[in-house]
């Protein structure tokens, strides 16, 4: 049903009534003297004025009606609502609009907008009266009055009027009541189902505020306090009550509010992180640009600035005409506001009134500069070689880092892809992986911690003892850094890329000093892994559950010495609980046990009753018949019955005693006084912490970086992959006219998607100092070859290694790729085979040829709009790949444009790639300078015609259409049709062709029988995250040395031995390498044969050999067990040595008296075997 505007001259009266409608046209009045405008209308199409009042004379006549509730502080605050209320209710009447279940539908009917939560007075439960309940959700729903208020009354969190209808819309809730027609809608959700509630809020778009109750016993006839205990944003979760409990909250990626402006240097986006308190401007950029960003941005809000509607047509309608027509098209979709004025200030007021922020916070600029850094991708570059994941595309992230490298590094690479750095960042970048690369020391595993996580939890005080340990291990991996020789230098060169990411300019003495005093001062506070002065009481007679429950969720938080008086006092305590037990409860016990009875004895025991947190005897048919002075008659004389929080007898089994409820309350007032206090230093802490947030940021953003580094250059030295030379555009005295400009030389290129480690690629060489116009048959390699020399440019000036043997690559200003829509290397089709799979239907059916056609390819505007942007932005310093150029459109005219635009980009000097099957374009006559023709090469196998898929001088007019079309399945009908028509058409012209001698270029005619191309996807390799490490003891130190200092000894002579016979050429030396908990091998041991001592926590020792120690020390540490293992290692040339010193290394140990947790690697035959010397001599160890 289509939407329309009316504009009713009507009174700001009836304006107001009209917001009573559930279905009405909302107005503002912009002024006195200016016509009323209409700001959105949801009522249904075609809605004529005299409908309009009709039907507010039926909701007055409804009204009239009613009960008569209507006070008059209701209708004093419906002439309060003001032009801002007026907006909100606007925003909210739209979302109502928008609801789809049939049980939403019908309590939306009952909404009245007079108000901000939309109740209806006139129904029952709709009192708006001051103290009301309803009443005080109304206050709290006017601070935040675009939040969904979820407010807590007991063992519930309760929803009225239009929040009740989100609920049920969007987190699957039934409305309480049912669906009757005489209440205001009312929902909510149990207390325990409060986080799922809220995912389902916010992954819907919506900001949650949450209203608790003050805990504690309330003053009777008298409500309970409520304050508004957090909020809960999409990207933003709710963390109230952190600090108390004892597991982490996962915290996604933050989700800012997006601004986008014109300006005269092109499009801007402003981003806002509300958590961080941040914002970045980013401007000059493309439509495409910005299209990608808003592709890669899962934003909170999207408002759009009024300097959009004024585009170079000068037309006010933005994207009716040219440019803007793709980013209208990408807004059009979502739900966004229009926002005038300044583009910076007026957006962060805008996020300060969504928010509910108040003037005095601040924003912190974290914008670098642009300058110099090479413009952000283009849609469809980015698409066409999966930066951002595609269908059909080889995913470039997947093959950049190794699967178990998930989380915050991936958002880092994704970023860097699309955003590629500065040249001096990616030389950074890449320094940084080559020192990566050549480190034999071990690593730290990289804690990463999302720094909007840090910056909410130690903003609202609800940081927890997990939490602070997880900051000291950033911390401590900094400082780790520092202190290793090795890995000092990469410390350094972090810095630079670090700043960039965080907008943080922070010297690294600042760094190291400051990171040492935060580690000590959580040190100081925070309870530690391996200190055991804080156990859980233990009494024998009290339920052990009873002290677990009560202590646990305060104990091993915080260092004793800080809460010493607390802590002893809570053992008292219990110590008095123990002892009023033993004396009230015992000889009941025993006496109970002394009766015999074979049916129907007595019965009674101590037992923990969970739900009321005490300890209480439960018992029945104790009591004696006659009353003898006996053991335990003065006990159950002493007992009665057990009562609840609220004064209710728990049953008539559950008994208790005064000394024992004494002992109870004295015991929880001191548990309760010793949790206070630990939960007070936390909370102190948290403060002290952020005053050097910034710090931790920086810190916890370095890490994030050294890791996904780390991962990057692992799996490189899998791959086989080669760092390029990055070279930066400069005029030098030394260079010819031509080099100094564009130079651009890869040998090997292999596709990014193929695994080189197991020779399932076909490699190139491309030696580039011009445009390359490029031809070949289908199936030839022409969409794989451009896809591959854009991930090789892309990740060469992004400072990553590349698929190739070498690299020479210039730091380009822009990388633009412009692919066919319709390839699918993920399947190993070309454009043209994928076409006639997709496109074109074709059935025989009993001799009758049924021809469905389902998507016209016509000459696509959409690909003259990247056309545009190409040849606007391209410069000599560029890189252009452009495949298949105008193939939608009428041979002659569409041969004539892709000329042109060959021309045009031969003109700027740009290096790159134009491919085409227009055949005609190389008699045109082109005026090119240094424009070379090339096509991909073919052999002849057995009398018929192969793809190499190699690059070659020349031009190849061939496209082997039928064959194509035969071999994808084409009736043969058909292709017998299609050939007849071709020669008789087409023949004269081919042979005239074919004869000419006055051709200037070399022309390659073949025929190519396609078989598409191969494409390998890319093997994952499996693994976990490795969790926190404690360090070794003295004891385990010492192990480690001598078993070290033996295996030198062992190792040494057996090499000499092979060196005396000449098994091998050189004397080879052992250098081992110690991998502490929470440590890693370095890249170096990537496809290297190595063999490793594993040092078990029971101080047993296993020995084994690998190929990939890093994923054999992960595999070990998977084990719960063996999670602080530690190991040493060393490097040998060849796997055949490694485990014949793996087998000499396990029967020399086991005899020198180590403990191994198996020799069965010791009886290995043909690796120093149990007959031979090795095995009964025994190596003296030097001390």
């Amino acid at each position: 049903m289509l939407l329309s505007f009316h504009f009713l001259n009507i009174s700001s009266h009836l304006r107001r009534k009209a917001l009573s409608l559930s279905s009405g046209v909302l107005w503002r009045e912009r002024s006195t003297k200016s016509p009323r405008i209409p700001i959105c209308c949801s009522i249904a199409a075609n809605m004529s004025c005299h409908q309009f009042e009709k039907s507010q004379c039926h909701s007055k006549r409804k009204a009239s009606k009613g009960d008569g509730r209507m006070t008059i502080k209701v209708k004093e605050l419906k002439k309060e609502l003001d032009e801002k209320d007026l907006s909100h209710i606007m925003w909210w009447n739209e979302r109502m609009q928008m609801c789809k279940k049939p049980s939403t539908v019908h309590l939306v009917k009952r909404l009245d907008y007079s108000n901000l939560l939309g109740v209806d007075t006139n129904l029952k439960n709709g009192n708006l009266k001051e103290g009301t309940l309803n009443w005080e959700m109304l206050q709290f729903k006017s601070k935040f009055p675009r939040e969904v208020l979820l407010c807590r009354v007991g063992d519930f969190y309760e929803a009225i009027g239009i929040d009740a209808c989100v609920l049920v819309e969007y987190a699957g809730l039934n409305p309480f009541g049912g669906l009757r027609s005489d209440s205001i809608p009312r929902a909510g959700c149990p207390v325990v189902n409060l986080r799922q509630t809220l995912d389902d809020l916010t992954r819907s778009g919506y900001s949650v505020c949450i209203v608790e109750e003050v805990q504690g016993p309330a003053q009777a006839r008298s409500r309970k306090g409520r304050f508004i205990s957090g909020h809960a944003h999409p990207g933003s979760p709710y963390v109230f009550g952190l600090v108390g409990v004892d597991h982490d909250l996962d915290f996604p990626e933050p989700m800012p509010v997006v601004g986008i402006s014109r300006s005269a240097k092109g499009y801007s986006i402003i981003l806002v992180l509300e958590t961080m308190k941040t914002f970045s401007l980013e401007d000059g950029l493309t439509e495409e640009a910005l299209v990608t960003k808003l592709r890669t941005c899962h934003y909170h809000h999207l408002f759009l600035h009024t300097s959009l509607k004024r585009n170079s047509s000068g037309t006010c309608r933005w994207g009716e005409f040219g440019e803007g027509g793709l980013l209208w098209g990408e807004c059009s979709s979502r739900h966004f506001e229009w926002f005038e004025g300044d583009p910076v200030s007026q957006l962060l007021f805008k996020v300060k009134e969504l928010y509910g922020f108040d003037d005095q916070v601040t924003f912190r600029n974290v914008t670098v500069s642009s300058e110099k850094r090479p413009r952000s991708l283009h849609l469809g570059t980015a698409t066409q070689i999966g930066a951002i994941p595609t269908e059909g595309i080889p995913c470039l992230l997947r093959v950049l880092l190794p699967s178990n490298c998930t989380g915050l590094p991936v958002l880092y690479v994704r970023d860097l892809l699309l955003n590629p750095p500065a040249y001096e960042i990616a030389s950074t970048i890449q320094a940084t992986c080559r020192l990566m690369n050549s480190v034999t020391c071990s690593f730290p595993e990289f804690t990463c911690v999302s720094p909007a996580k840090l910056v909410k939890l130690l903003e609202l005080r609800e940081a927890n003892h997990i939490e602070f340990c997880r900051i000291k291990c950033v911390l401590d991996e900094i400082l780790q850094m520092h202190r290793s020789s090795d890995l000092n230098k990469i410390l350094k060169l972090l810095m630079d890329p670090t700043w960039v990411a965080t907008g943080l300019k922070i010297d690294f003495d600042t760094l190291v000093n400051e990171c040492e005093w935060n580690s000590a001062r959580i040190g100081e506070i925070i309870f530690l892994d391996g200190e055991s002065d804080q156990k859980i009481s233990y009494h024998p007679i009290i339920p052990s559950d009873f002290f677990e429950d009560m202590e646990s969720p305060w104990k091993g938080r915080v260092k004793r010495i800080h809460v010493e008086e607390a802590f002893a006092e809570v053992e008292r305590a219990a110590e008095a609980l123990s002892l009023a037990i033993t004396e009230d409860f015992l000889p009941i016990i025993s006496r109970i046990k002394a009766s015999t009875a074979p049916l129907g004895g007595p019965k009674g025991e101590i037992v923990y009753a969970r739900e009321h947190e005490a300890v209480w005897f439960k018992g029945k048919r104790f009591e004696p018949v006659v009353w003898a002075g006996t053991p335990g008659e003065e006990q159950i004389k002493q007992l009665k019955p057990a009562i609840d929080s609220k004064g209710r007898k728990v049953g008539s089994e559950w008994l208790t005693t005064e000394k024992v409820e004494d002992a109870l309350t004295r015991y929880h007032d001191a548990a309760d006084k010793a949790k206070a206090r630990v939960l007070e230093l936390l909370r102190g802490l948290s403060a002290e912490l952020q005053t050097k947030i910034n710090i931790l940021i920086f810190a916890s953003m370095l890490l994030v970086i050294a890791k996904a580094l780390f991962a990057h250059v692992s799996e490189g030295r899998r791959r086989r992959w080669v760092f390029p030379s990055l070279v930066e555009f400069h005029k030098s005295k030394d260079m010819e006219p031509l080099d100094e400009a564009n130079w651009m030389k890869i040998t090997g290129l292999s596709p990014y998607w193929l695994d080189v480690a197991q020779g399932s690629a076909v490699r190139n060489i491309v030696d580039m100092k011009s445009l390359y116009l490029l031809t070949g048959p289908n199936g030839g390699g022409k969409s794989s070859l451009l896809r591959s020399i854009c991930a090789v440019a892309l990740l060469g000036i992004c400072g990553f290694m590349v698929p190739a043997d070498s690299a020479l690559i210039p730091h380009f200003d822009s990388i633009m790729l412009h692919m066919k829509s319709y390839d699918s290397p993920a399947d190993g089709k070309s454009s043209f085979q994928y076409t006639l799979n997709v496109y074109v239907s074709l059935k025989v059916l009993n001799g009758v040829m049924t021809f469905t056609y389902i998507q016209d390819l016509q000459f696509n505007p959409i690909e003259m709009s990247e056309m545009r942007s190409i040849i606007t932005g391209a410069t000599s310093r560029s890189l252009v790949l452009i495949d298949e150029i105008c193939r939608g459109t009428e041979t002659a005219k569409g041969t004539c444009i892709a000329g042109s635009i060959v021309e045009t980009l031969d003109k700027i000097g740009c290096l790159g790639i134009v491919s085409t099957h227009l055949h005609g374009i190389f008699t045109l006559g082109l005026k090119t300078n240094n424009a070379v023709y090339k096509a991909m090469g073919t052999e002849y196998v057995d009398g018929k015609t192969k793809p190499t898929w190699k690059l070659i001088d020349g031009i190849c007019r061939e496209s082997l259409a039928f064959e194509t079309a035969q071999k994808e399945g084409i009736p043969e009908i058909i292709i017998r049709r299609a050939e007849e028509l071709y020669l008789s058409v087409y023949a004269n012209d081919k042979i005239s062709g074919r004869n000419e001698t006055d051709l200037e270029h070399f022309y390659v005619d073949t025929i190519i029988r396609a078989s598409g191309e191969v494409y390998n996807q890319f093997n994952r390799i499996t693994g976990e995250t490795i969790s926190p490490k404690i360090k070794s003891t003295n004891e385990m130190e010492a192990l480690r040395k001598k078993v070290e200092s033996a295996v030198n000894i062992v190792c040494q002579k057996k090499l000499k031995e092979l060196h005396e016979q000449k098994i091998t050429l050189e004397l080879l030396e052992i250098n081992c390498v110690t991998i502490l908990p929470r440590e890693l091998p370095p890249p170096s041991t990537v496809n290297a044969s190595s063999v490793y001592v594993l040092f078990r926590p029971d101080k047993k020792l296993y020995i084994g050999q690998t190929d990939n120690l890093e994923g054999r020390v992960c595999m070990h540490r998977s084990k719960k067990e063996l999670q602080n293992a530690s190991f040493l290692y060393f490097l040998v040339p060849g796997k055949s040595l490694a485990r014949e010193l793996e087998t000499i290394i396990t029967n020399q140990l086991s005899i020198q008296g180590f403990q191994l947790v198996t020799t069965a690697d010791g009886k290995h035959r043909n690796f120093g075997t149990g007959t031979s010397d090795h095995s009964t001599e025994v190596v003296t160890l030097r001390q």
